[in-house]
């Protein structure tokens, strides 16, 4: 049975009350054809993503077809409707827009091929969400980035965000700003970055000059995070904090190398790559599996930084 996509923290919820999938009579059967349309190849999340699928899929002994939207909605619509003419048999869409890929699902469904999404939820009937709890993510971001600006009441923060209209931008905005704004803290939302370094260097650039005032800044990513962190050295505000999401392991070295990077959320990609797929065999085979499945996430700050092993693109658990 098909299901309409839900708010994360509605999904999650069900997710614990209900499990990551009940089986049915259905198995899978090596051989699948598995399409995936990624929202684009430029962030270093998305392209680890796309390994751990294509890994998860080999080991399986299925065909994992990638198809990179490069951030265009009307790309990808037409790179679905060409996965559909492959003759895939399930499905996996990580959208550019929530609402823009609605052409791409009705022909889908027309042609009998269950959908379901990762990383983004769509507003739309699908199979099942993979992802992690985003809004989870910033506010645990938020509340560390709260406990260390205590000593400057009122302190300003610059928020450089991710894609405009998307879920994740808009859950890891908002998760974080309830825990700054609760805690009297006041932000200021710069442009969407795309979650892309080079964006978000331009984007601080400018930010930086028009808030000379700034006592830290929180990105939807670390790789803008990064970026931004550049911009801040490279004008020696080393009193300017910074904080992001996803666990990119440049970001742990340097909350544990240093004290101005103070926080990120694990947000390991290649597992997420690997559950999507053993997901997407599930619901090929007509398994019944959770509205929402959560990967986890944690904190990674200086207390808990050791705690992790950072060889790979992305930390994850020692």
């Amino acid at each position: 049975m098909k299901r309409r996509a839900l708010g994360t923290a509605g999904l999650g919820l069900l997710a614990l009350a209900t499990g990551l999938g009940v089986a049915s009579t259905g198995a899978h059967a090596k051989g699948l054809l598995i399409g995936f349309s990624q929202a684009t190849l430029q962030s270093p999340f998305y392209v680890q993503l796309k390994t751990g699928a294509e890994a998860a899929a080999k080991a399986s002994g299925d065909t994992l077809i990638v198809l990179d939207a490069n951030g265009d909605v009307n790309k990808q619509n037409n790179d679905i409707q060409d996965l559909i003419t492959r003759g895939v048999k399930v499905l996996i869409i990580n959208p550019v827009n929530p609402d823009a890929v609605a052409p791409a699902l009705s022909a889908a469904s027309d042609a009998h091929i269950p959908v379901m999404t990762v990383d983004r939820a769509i507003h739309g009937d699908v199979a099942t969400y993979v992802g992690r709890d985003n809004e989870t993510m910033g506010r645990i971001v938020g509340e560390t980035m709260a406990a260390h600006l205590k000593p400057f009441p009122g302190a300003k923060i610059i928020e450089i965000q991710g894609d405009a209209g998307g879920t994740v931008m808009a859950a890891r905005r908002d998760g974080f700003n309830k825990a700054v704004q609760a805690a009297g803290f006041k932000v200021v939302l710069g442009p969407y970055a795309e979650y892309v370094r080079a964006n978000a260097v331009t984007a601080m650039q400018d930010l930086l000059q028009s808030n000379p005032d700034v006592k830290a800044v929180y990105a939807h990513n670390d790789d803008m995070a990064l970026g931004a962190l550049q911009v801040l050295r490279e004008n020696n505000r080393k009193d300017v904090l910074v904080a992001g999401v996803d666990g990119l392991s440049e970001a742990v070295k340097d909350i544990a190398d240093g004290n101005q990077y103070v926080a990120t959320a694990s947000n390991d990609p290649i597992r997420l790559g690997q559950v999507t797929v053993e997901t997407a065999q599930k619901v090929a085979a007509g398994q019944k599996v959770a509205p929402f499945i959560d990967a986890g996430t944690v904190l990674i700050d200086k207390q808990s930084v050791g705690k992790f092993d950072t060889s790979g693109l992305f930390a994850h658990s020692k």
